[in-house]
Formats: structure tokens, sequence, C-alpha cells
């Protein structure tokens, strides 16, 4: 059987951001992917966690998935803290990364190649109120992608072994909803790549 930790990245304010829409994704992936035969593990940022216990799921995990708003550009900075209490312990115990991956002995290593977790993905979905012709060339976001603008995430599971697979993005979810197709749309995305 395959394994699956969904992060719930999402951070509340209270009457402005109630997180049910990152919530409602956070379930989406859960039951799609138990519906593929995965056993899911879950961690909800904002109701508080212990690093050692993450280290471990993202051990236990053959994907991740991060669930996260767009808040100013990037995930809320409750994950950033996450992400760095977290990688510090796996890295400190030497369970998700040696080192950095260099050596004074070969040179030919580089930085960023002492990953432990070998074989494992990760994969962002992300809302945002931005629209989708927001990331067009001529543009607010200037053609990058969803998972370009989420690079820092990207490059510390990959840090830690993880391979990147294509990301998810509900476009548009405040000024112009359409969370039934965005939800038929996320459904498919995932049976493609995890069926």
């Amino acid at each position: 059987m395959k394994h699956a930790l969904i992060i719930n990245a999402h951070q509340r304010y209270e009457g402005w951001a109630e997180g049910k829409l990152n919530h409602l994704f956070a379930q989406v992936a859960q039951s799609t992917l138990e519906s593929l035969g995965y056993e899911i593990k879950t961690t909800i940022v904002d109701r508080g966690y212990e690093p050692n216990a993450e280290v471990d799921k993202h051990l236990w995990a053959d994907i991740v998935i991060v669930q996260t708003p767009l808040y100013w550009m990037s995930t809320p900075w409750t994950f950033k803290k996450y992400i760095d209490e977290v990688f510090n312990v796996g890295l400190a115990t030497t369970k998700l990364a040696k080192d950095d991956g260099r050596t004074r002995r070969d040179p030919s290593k580089i930085y960023g190649s002492g990953g432990l977790a070998q074989g494992k993905q990760v994969m962002l979905s992300v809302t945002l109120n931005a629209p989708v012709n927001a990331f067009n060339p001529e543009e607010f976001f200037e053609g990058v992608t969803i998972d370009q603008l989420f690079m820092w995430v990207h490059k510390a599971y990959q840090f830690n072994g993880f391979e990147s697979v294509p990301g998810f993005a509900a476009h548009d979810v405040v000024k112009n909803p359409d969370i039934e197709n965005d939800v038929k749309n996320y459904e498919r995305h995932l049976r493609d790549l995890f069926k």
C-alpha cells in the first residue's frame, strides 16, 4: 500500500480567511487518494504539530501534498515556520538529509544533493484569488507557473531528496469562484499523477 501525507498549510484569519476551501481541497485529496489505495496521514499546521513526529510522517509518506492558500505571493508564514522546524530536526537527526551533499573529498557532489528521502514526491495544491490570466507573460506574474512561484517549497523538499511533481491551482476563488469544476479538475489531476 502506498502512503500519502497531506499538509493543510492554511493560516486562519477570523472573518476573512476561515480556511474552508483549503480544508475542502485537503479532503478531496484524501478521498481521491484513498480511492486509489493510498493510506493517508494528515497535518493541519494551524492546529499545532510536533517536529519529530512530522519528520516520521515525511519518512513514512511516498507522496506529500501541501495544500496552501497564496498569501502575499507565498505560503502563510506558519508553513515556513513548520518547514524550518521540521526540516531542521530532519537534518539534525540525519533522517531526511545528511548534509548539503558536498564533501571536501568529492568536489563533484553538488549543493542540495544530501537528501535521504529518495523516491518520494511532493506536490503543491494552491488556492488563490488571482485569475489564471494573471500568469500570462504580459500580466502580473509574468508567465511563471504556480510551481515556479513556490520554488522555495520545492527546493526545500528537493534538499531532502524529494522529487517535485506538477502542482494544482484553483484560481479566482474569491471574486469568481468555480469550486465545483475546480474540485473535478483537482480529482482528475490527482488520478493522472498517482493512479
